[in-house]
């Protein structure tokens, strides 16, 4: 089987490249950047160095491919609409599986999807299921995990500076569901290896699920600092936190957005209503460990 890798060598399609690799299945990988390719290459596969947003670079790199794994890389430089950067991004890939008859495809969306407007940067990939949902004899697995523990990273300075860990949601009663992307990882090489979806479905993926006060305790003690407490901000102060930090007015925008949702409910309420049977394998207190770790480093 040839399988065709978006997202380079990151967290999540690195592990899913060697597990395909291991199986004996050959496999290509689409980067963009050159530097890359020997560390592909060392995995057993293939490297395909392009653009995304490159039609013409997509359709050659999904030539003869029996499943893709679809994910839209964040755009760090974005300064214009994010929303039309991911459906460019999703054209690419949608003309790509048309114009190569591809019959398999696992899209990495997110939960928050099912809204497919109001959650910020999941906006695209609620859009990018709505596409691939239209497809015509192609068998789609929609992926979509929770809230990434990395994103818990970003949280550092706030622990070191202000001995708080908060964002601008977690006042109310509903837990925060958390994924590693190791278990992610794990998902998307079941579906491949096994193959066995069949038309349109959603699967979520979850590693724990845990009040942000609990959070806050937790990633505390891992760093030596019981007791700190999770603290809810107003929009416009996460939103200020957000651009000192660095961000461009439209990631923080939709950052905003995006917590903004999970604090009314709506984000995760599709989550609740078909939550999975298994959680993955790392829960917060193992990540915690990674937390310190960054917390140290």
């Amino acid at each position: 089987m040839k399988y065709v890798i978006t997202g380079s060598i990151g967290h999540i399609s690195k592990p899913v490249t060697k597990k395909l690799i291991e199986a004996g299945h050959s496999v290509t990988v689409i980067t963009s950047n050159t530097e890359r390719v020997k560390y592909i290459e060392a995995l057993g596969a293939k490297a395909a160095v392009g653009s995304v947003q490159d039609t013409a670079f997509i359709t050659s790199a999904f030539a003869g491919a029996d499943a893709v794994y679809l994910m839209v890389p964040p755009n760090w430089a974005l300064t214009g609409e994010w929303l039309t950067y991911q459906q460019k991004v999703v054209h690419n890939y949608i003309d790509s599986i048309k114009s190569n008859g591809v019959k398999n495809v696992v899209l990495l969306s997110s939960i928050g999807a099912h809204l497919r407007k109001g959650a910020g940067p999941v906006d695209g990939l609620g859009y990018a299921e709505e596409k691939l949902a239209e497809l015509k004899d192609v068998n789609v697995k929609v992926l979509r995990p929770s809230y990434f523990y990395y994103n818990l990273f970003g949280m550092l300075p706030l622990i070191k500076n202000m001995n708080i860990v908060g964002s601008n949601f977690g006042s109310t009663d509903e837990k925060l569901v958390m994924v590693h992307t190791n278990d992610i990882a794990d998902v998307v090489a079941e579906e491949f290896l096994g193959l066995k979806f069949k038309g349109y479905s959603i699967r979520y993926i979850a590693s724990d699920e845990r009040h942000p006060k609990e959070i806050a305790e937790v990633l505390g003690k891992a760093v030596g600092k019981p007791g700190t407490p999770w603290v809810e901000f107003k929009d416009a102060d996460a939103l200020n936190g957000m651009l000192q930090s660095g961000l461009s007015q439209t990631i923080a925008n939709g950052y905003m957005e995006l917590g903004a949702g999970i604090r009314n409910g709506k984000v995760q309420e599709d989550y609740w209503k078909n939550r999975p049977a298994t959680l993955g394998k790392i829960k917060l207190e193992d990540f915690a460990k990674e937390f310190a770790g960054a917390f140290q480093g």
